[in-house]
């Protein structure tokens, strides 16, 4: 077991690190400008294997389709982009296997190693770690991988605390690369969209 704040005190957050967490992060562990190798995710799909049914799609928009208006981003957050809020339906969390398919480029630094790991918690409770290796990446060039999610089996009452307690689902994505801890993504969960 390790702390976030011990984390915060270290000058390199291996993978081994953040695997030994028990919750969710209050903080990102790692600044904006650690992602010296223009990794940019680019596109993110979910899908129900079972079904092939999208059940949730984002792509990020080109700087030429980017909307000139004022206010629209605000460029002075430095962590704009590494938090997402998903809303799904209850009957999301009695899925048994999804697809996440990501798409991301590479500036003109090769990639060796590119690794993630994802920690999916409920309040304090872990309830899923997922581990995936992209391998290597050649500069400038546009990757595309489909990772499979094997959900965990949780109880009834789980689920319902998780229905009744939307955003209370937490996960944090750790990306790593020559076990360097380059670029930490945060995401939140609801599982009530249609109940009101």
């Amino acid at each position: 077991m390790i702390t976030e704040a011990e984390l915060l005190k270290r000058g390199s957050i291996t993978p081994e690190d953040t695997l030994r967490l028990t919750c969710s992060t209050d903080n990102y562990l790692c600044e904006v400008d650690d992602n010296i190798y223009g990794i940019d995710f680019t596109r993110f799909k979910i899908r129900d294997l079972e079904s092939d049914t999208v059940l949730f799609e984002i792509s990020k928009p080109s700087k030429e389709e980017m909307p000139d208006l004022p206010g629209s981003v605000d460029v002075t957050d430095p962590n704009a982009g590494r938090f997402v809020r998903y809303q799904f339906t209850p009957q999301f969390l009695n899925l048994k296997t999804i697809g996440a398919t990501v798409e991301f480029v590479v500036g003109d630094t090769p990639v060796q190693s590119f690794r993630m790991i994802e920690r999916h918690y409920f309040r304090s409770q872990l309830l899923k770690s997922f581990d995936f290796d992209f391998g290597f990446c050649i500069p400038n060039s546009k990757n595309t991988c489909e990772h499979i999610y094997e959900f965990p089996k949780l109880s009834q009452d789980t689920m319902q605390k998780m229905i009744n307690s939307p955003f209370e689902t937490k996960s944090d994505s750790f990306y790593f690369v020559n076990n360097k801890l380059v670029m930490h993504n945060k995401a939140d969960y609801a599982y009530n969209a249609g109940l009101e």
